[in-house]
């Protein structure tokens, strides 16, 4: 059996070598380096600590014997497993000539893109211990690369292929890697702007890839203010309005996108003006309704109706569509193996139905009684139940109080 690729631990690195720690040893600053790199760079009339630049009020250096001993251990265990220090070095070295290659401004278009595929193919074993495609941070490099001079890369096709590999690539060492990296959109006017260009401007294949890094923004507390950024941006929220409206390459990533921002009640006015549920009920209309990959659409564009309908506009789009009411009211029963597709279309209703007569009556016209009757009879959860029963009850003395 093939054994797993294993890295040196970047803690085991010496900042100013890169290699191994041989006789680790530790300024003032709590900085710690290998004795020989750190003496060189004192003998050389050096008088700060060279990673924080501090300026060093004792040239002391101590050694560190915690790490040496923690450093010793780790060559113990895996030794013991068939490594040996040369083999560690030479898998870690191949990791950094593959950056540098990446990094480099004299490496070709066609290098670079070889050098992705590379990432990528390696990206299949993760996660295996001390990975240097982590330990390395590839994620932000990369991610860093796609974004550069958007502009420039859309006038060319190698360098469009080039983002969308490195896109991809990204993509693919993200459940990896620290989500607050993204965060890096939010801190750098530039990046954010090459962000909503890559989408405005870019191939199907980058709107897709843009699509999932909304939705990963959307799962970390650290990039919410990121979020709410993205939500805020009418043309982001055209642009995936546009795709889900025309059914385009990449729509049903955009109802994942559209829904991942509409999670931050910040973001909802926005989105909501920018015609979001029209387009959603449009897809609901459309989408076949036989196909699991669309029930899974089907459901996340429900949901995302019905989170938005806290804004008065949007009340009013579902009100105006000719399909609005009845196909929530489809939805109701459509997917009745879905709890969450029928919770959904029953809290649309309830809050629909409750604020306009209009609504009431074309539900019922609709055939909604029906269909909470056959959910009542249904394998359903307790509590889709439940909810059916509350939409029954209101919608029962909402009509007392009308004949009143």
């Amino acid at each position: 059996m093939k054994q797993p690729e294993i890295g040196i631990p970047i803690l085991f690195r010496c900042p100013i070598s890169l290699d191994l720690f041989k006789d680790p040893v530790t300024l003032c600053t709590g900085q710690t380096y290998d004795r020989s790199s750190i003496e060189k760079w004192l003998s050389c009339g050096n008088s700060t600590c060279p990673v924080t630049m501090q300026k060093l009020h004792d040239s002391t250096i101590v050694p560190n014997t915690t790490l040496r001993h923690l450093i010793d251990r780790w060559l113990q265990i895996n030794c013991s497993h068939g490594y040996d220090l040369d083999y560690f070095q030479t898998v870690d070295d191949s990791f950094v000539v593959l950056k540098h290659n990446l990094q480099s401004k004299e490496s070709t278009l066609e290098a670079k893109v070889e050098a992705l595929e590379k990432v990528i193919a390696l990206s299949k074993d993760l996660p295996f211990e001390n990975c240097p495609l982590i330990q390395l941070d590839f994620f932000q490099m990369i991610l860093e690369l796609a974004l550069e001079n958007a502009d420039e890369s859309l006038n060319f096709e190698g360098n469009i292929m080039f983002v969308e590999k490195a896109l991809v690539c990204g993509l693919k060492l993200l459940p990896f890697s620290d989500l607050g990296t993204l965060n890096m959109l939010k801190q750098d006017e530039s990046k954010f702007t090459n962000f909503l260009i890559l989408f405005k401007k870019g191939s199907f294949m980058i709107k897709k890839s843009l699509c999932h890094y909304i939705v990963a923004i959307s799962s970390s507390l650290q990039s919410k203010e990121l979020l709410v950024l993205l939500g805020k941006s009418k043309i982001l929220v055209q642009e995936l309005v546009h795709l889900i409206e025309n059914k385009l390459d990449g729509f049903e990533e955009s109802i994942k996108a559209l829904s991942a921002l509409s999670s931050v009640e910040q973001n909802r006015e926005v989105i909501a003006k920018e015609n979001a549920v029209k387009a959603l009920i449009a897809y609901i209309v459309n989408a076949p309704k036989c196909e699991y990959r669309s029930l899974f659409g089907l459901v996340m564009a429900m949901k995302t109706i019905e989170t938005l309908l806290v804004v008065e506009s949007a009340k009013e789009d579902v009100l105006d569509h000719p399909n609005g009411i009845s196909e929530i009211v489809k939805m109701v029963f459509r997917v009745s193996s879905d709890n969450e597709a029928s919770e959904s279309a029953m809290n649309c209703l309830i809050i629909l139905c409750q604020d306009f007569m209009n609504a009431r009556e074309e539900a019922i016209c609709c055939g909604i009684l029906t269909k909470l009757l056959l959910l009542l009879q249904s394998q359903c959860s307790e509590r889709t139940k439940n909810k059916a029963r509350m939409l029954l009850k209101l919608l029962r003395s909402m009509c007392n109080r009308d004949q009143k």
